[in-house]
């Protein structure tokens, strides 16, 4: 929980309308969180986190939904890069230095945007043969000067929040290509719905990277384990690797185990 803010570290749990209070507070400086966290921000149970939920929902205050809550609209809010850039960075870090081992000298994969993909390009800088095809700038940006490294962009319109190309021109150049992995990212992931995002171009274009890859490797931190957005780009089952960081809630981890998805835990 130390990437929430304001977390309730070191201070003694709450009760009832300060509770509650203290609730509104970590969804509005974080957005859309999961029961789990909650409870641990506010240092009570799940259950009792549950029920402050649910009546903070009756008022109009909140959005319930599978395993967490947001703010009113949270669901197709679409945080910007740098916004993402803020959260857990120490964990995206050590999530792309072992997302590293899955791709190797002589690969065509498919890196889509985020920061913890572009975190992950960073790292192949020194990789030789291998050709990258993307829709981010940022990913482009970051393997632009490796000589062993070719970078194919797709077309598209620029969606400035995600610093990346999409639409249908982005998804017919895609179209035909067959790759290794594709290394994707989003603002959700859950064992009943996948990976999803906020906006439905986005989504549509994530689909057409995931297609154009023998495996899916999604790559999230924690802070968007059991979490959901509104538009599902792929499903669980569709996921061959998941690559995230210790502090993920387990019981979801174990979740999308058991439908089959490969887990790397990075330890911090």
């Amino acid at each position: 929980m130390s990437d929430l803010q304001g977390a309730a570290d070191g201070r003694k749990p709450v009760f009832g309308a300060e509770r509650r209070v203290r609730i509104l507070e970590l969804l509005r400086a974080n957005g859309t969180l999961s029961l789990r966290q909650l409870a641990e921000a506010v240092q009570s149970s799940e259950v009792t986190v549950r029920r402050d939920v649910r009546a903070l929902e009756a008022d109009g205050l909140i959005d319930r939904h599978h395993g967490g809550a947001s703010l009113p609209g949270e669901l197709s809010r679409e945080p910007t890069h740098l916004q993402k850039a803020q959260v857990a960075k120490a964990e995206k870090a050590a999530i792309a230095d072992l997302a590293v081992a899955l791709v190797e000298d002589g690969d065509a994969v498919v890196i889509g945007p985020g920061t913890t993909t572009h975190a992950l390009a960073q790292r192949l800088t020194g990789h030789t043969d291998l050709t990258v095809v993307t829709n981010s700038l940022l990913v482009a940006q970051a393997l632009s000067a490796s000589p062993r490294i070719e970078v194919v962009m797709t077309g598209g319109m620029l969606r400035g929040p995600v610093q990346a190309l999409v639409g249908s021109a982005a998804e017919r150049s895609l179209a035909g290509l067959r790759t290794r992995r594709a290394f994707i990212s989003g603002n959700g992931l859950t064992a009943e719905r996948g990976l999803s995002t906020p906006n439905m171009q986005v989504a549509s274009t994530d689909r057409a990277l995931a297609a154009s890859a023998e495996e899916v490797v999604v790559l999230a931190d924690h802070t968007k384990i059991g979490v959901n957005t509104m538009v599902q780009t792929v499903p669980a089952d569709e996921i061959a690797h998941l690559v995230t960081g210790d502090a993920a809630p387990q019981e979801e981890l174990y979740e999308l185990s058991a439908r089959g998805v490969r887990l790397h835990v990075a330890r911090l």
